[in-house]
């Protein structure tokens, strides 16, 4: 069976996520009190209802007794024999506020003592050990409705077929480093095709752009060390049974050189047989 604990930060699209999975076949129950989590673990598996094979359960902060009993609680699903992942959510704090203030709604930790800002931070302390025990982490500063329900979704397919997933993401240094790398390369060191007048309007999927970056023997150079280094630590990382690692590739504006950067990359590691995806974050 699945069963998947969705969580993060108040604002940052949980519902949507949830929502998603639901439109997926989950069972959806949002949070849920923490002392039922494993008896619905327990019930889930002796069922022979279909229906409850695909369960995604939503625990934030306004749930803080799961929080406090967080470790007991999932020592008993992993006693029973239970798989479970983690999908975290989280948002750049400048986002959140701007959310926050748009909708009008009230954060779960603010009170008449605690501002905004107050909450924010310590909602992200609060929720830190789930966010370092998640199997994905999704940042959706930059992410519309539709490209996280599809992350969702993907990361169901992944987990599925069993063994890793490799994550390429391109983005550019002006807009923000993502939140949910597990590794950064800064290759804003590599000749810029945007300083050709002529490439300016292209992007790293266009041919122009890809014919001009396949000349430059540093580019050649940065991706055999990008993948010499993956490869390496890539058993590593199956051997933790990290369903997703998640690999941001930065370069100033996010169009060009990270975006030919992740194609090639993924592309590489799709021709091995291992599965992959890219995501161009900041590309027009």
């Amino acid at each position: 069976m699945s069963f998947l604990i969705v969580s993060g930060l108040s604002g940052s699209g949980k519902s949507i996520a949830l929502h998603a999975l639901e439109d997926h076949g989950f069972y959806c129950i949002d949070n849920l009190p923490a002392r039922l989590l494993p008896q619905l673990a327990k019930e889930a598996i002796q069922s022979t209802d279909a229906t409850f094979k695909k369960i995604a359960v939503g625990m934030d902060v306004r749930n803080k007794t799961f929080l406090n009993e967080l470790g007991s609680c999932l020592q008993e699903l992993k006693d029973i024999g239970l798989e479970y992942h983690i999908i975290y959510l989280e948002t750049e704090e400048p986002i959140l506020v701007k959310r926050y203030n748009e909708t009008r709604r009230k954060h779960p930790l603010t009170d008449d003592s605690i501002s905004l800002l107050e909450g924010i931070a310590l909602e992200k302390k609060l929720l830190d050990p789930l966010s370092r025990q998640s199997s994905l982490r999704i940042d959706t500063t930059h992410t519309t409705p539709q490209q996280l329900r599809q992350q969702v979704i993907d990361f169901c397919v992944a987990e599925k077929e069993g063994g890793s997933t490799l994550l390429f993401k391109s983005f550019g240094y002006k807009h923000g480093t993502p939140l949910d790398a597990d590794f950064v390369f800064d290759i804003r060191c590599l000749p810029n095709p945007y300083w050709q007048q002529e490439l300016r309007k292209y992007s790293g999927l266009d041919q122009p752009v890809i014919a001009f970056l396949k000349q430059q023997s540093e580019v050649s150079t940065m991706l055999e060390d990008i993948i010499g280094f993956i490869q390496k630590w890539l058993p590593a990382f199956g051997r933790e049974q990290r369903a997703y690692i998640t690999v941001a590739v930065g370069c100033t504006g996010g169009q060009h050189r990270s975006v030919y950067v992740a194609e090639r990359l993924a592309a590489h590691f799709s021709e091995s047989g291992i599965r992959t995806l890219v995501r161009h974050r900041d590309l027009s």
